[in-house]
């Protein structure tokens, strides 16, 4: 059992360096991309007020689709129910609303202005999908064949898109192992999801930063 457990977190180290090796290389050619205002990825941290930036952001387009990555609002759980709520009230009624956990084709399907919000927690559906929570054979692969996917269709979206994710290196290292692994999942996503944006900003405290 020690040597399987040795195994695993060499596997996952390994995993981690090469993710650390491909958002290096991703962020040189970000440096050298051209401006401009198609992709934009808004970032921040848990009430910081990135999701109603991405919403003013989107404000000027009449026909608006609202992708929902997340989990739908559930009986069992009211806070998250009010939270969906929330959200649900401050966007404009014209907007149209997809829930979805098949981020990539509702992307590659949509031919008017879209915002996604958020990937954080379409993240969190992939690795319970995968199974990455149990550590399951396979899982990286499965989880890193998902996210490029989505990378590779954003790269290639030409209606004006805005995503929002949760910035997620900014705080201590999570004490648990799913914790750990959504957080470097995640924010592997995001470099990857900048370097291939237009425009990349942080929401601090609802301050706007162009990063």
């Amino acid at each position: 059992m020690p040597r399987m457990m040795n195994d695993r977190r060499r596997r996952l180290a390994d995993l981690a360096a090469g993710r650390l090796e491909t958002a290096a290389a991703l962020l040189r050619r970000y440096g050298r991309r051209g401006e401009g205002h198609g992709r934009v990825l808004v970032l921040g941290g848990v009430r910081s007020g990135k999701s109603r930036h991405a919403e003013q952001l989107m404000s000027r387009h009449n026909h608006v689709v609202y992708v929902a990555a997340g989990l739908p609002p559930s009986a069992d759980d009211p806070e998250w129910a009010a939270r969906v709520a929330a959200h649900r009230a401050r966007r404009p009624p014209h907007w149209r609303t997809v829930e979805t956990d098949d981020l990539t084709g509702t992307l590659r399907e949509l031919t008017t202005p879209v915002l996604i919000d958020c990937l954080g927690t379409w993240v969190s559906r992939v690795l319970d999908e995968v199974g990455a929570w149990q550590q399951e054979d396979g899982w990286q692969e499965r989880v890193d064949e998902r996210l490029q996917a989505f990378v590779d269709t954003w790269r290639a979206t030409t209606v004006p898109v805005v995503a929002v994710s949760n910035e997620v290196g900014s705080g201590v290292v999570p004490p648990t192992p799913a914790g750990r692994i959504f957080r470097d999942v995640l924010g592997s996503l995001n470099t990857a999801v900048a370097a291939e944006s237009h425009s990349v900003r942080l929401v601090v405290a609802g301050r706007v930063i162009h990063i």
